[in-house]
């Protein structure tokens, strides 16, 4: 696999589930609207997607080495990993009562940071653990966070 399609891909993987899941957690915890929280990811999915996809864009051309096509293929990668992961989550929240699609919605984000993280230990020959166990505090780090922003939100202007 070409670097800057690897590059994007990784990218927007990560940032798909991490974004997506503090915003699903941080509104489910704030308001308690499947509405409001299919409004956030589809909002993540678009708005996000394409600002992480420039990010990526002006950071690789900042380098001041890329070739053009690679910086697009990074773009191009960033933008459809994250679009296509955030649209995920809307799936549970779909087909499920909130309670219950939020923790799939976790579990899900959690699962797909793992298996990436096991990707990139492998690739590095490194202990995967390490890795999987680093990454997957971050996730969850984030999921708590936005829970107790969300609570203290709902407590605060409602």
């Amino acid at each position: 696999m070409k670097a800057s399609f690897k590059s994007g891909l990784s990218f927007g993987l990560t940032s798909g589930v991490i974004t997506t899941l503090g915003l699903m957690v941080g509104l489910h915890s704030g308001t308690h609207s499947r509405t409001v929280v299919i409004g956030g990811i589809l909002t993540i999915a678009i708005a996000d997607a394409m600002s992480d996809a420039l990010g990526m864009h002006i950071a690789e051309e900042s380098k001041n080495n890329g070739v053009v096509s690679e910086i697009w293929e990074s773009t191009i990668a960033t933008f459809v990993a994250k679009f296509l992961i955030a649209l995920t989550f809307v799936v549970p929240v779909l087909l499920l009562p909130l309670e219950a699609a939020m923790t799939v919605s976790v579990g899900w984000g959690l699962t797909l940071l793992a298996v990436l993280s096991y990707l990139l230990a492998r690739a590095q020959q490194i202990p995967a653990w390490k890795v999987i166990a680093e990454h997957v505090v971050i996730g969850v780090s984030v999921v708590v966070i936005t829970h107790f922003v969300g609570d203290w939100i709902h407590a605060t202007l409602s």
